[in-house]
């Protein structure tokens, strides 16, 4: 069987199983499908100012078919960038990741 037909029938199952995740090469970005809504953020106290960072505050993670959080963690700064956190949008019956990324 050739490799991408197997991955296709890999992320098929994974998609039947209420989870969907798939890189499409080396460069690209992971996708990771939900399909249910997470729950409200968590409140999380922001630590003081770091000189050359920025706080990107902490998200739920679809894992193992339930959401875990992850705590905020500092990202250092791109000078000429402006951070975008991460967020969960909706695409149809199903929630998708959208990563944080540094913008112009």
């Amino acid at each position: 069987m050739k490799m991408s037909t197997r991955l296709l029938i890999a992320q098929l199952a994974l998609a039947a199983a209420g989870t969907f995740a798939v890189a499409a090469s080396a460069s690209a970005q992971e996708v990771i499908v939900a399909p249910n809504a997470p729950p409200p953020v968590r409140y999380e106290a922001v630590p003081a100012p770091r000189t050359g960072y920025v706080w990107d505050r902490g998200h739920w993670r679809w894992q193992g078919g339930q959401y875990a959080w992850v705590p905020g963690h500092w990202e250092r700064v791109h000078v000429g960038y402006h951070w975008v956190t991460g967020h969960w949008a909706r695409r149809g019956p199903n929630w998708v990741w959208v990563q944080g990324r540094w913008a112009r």
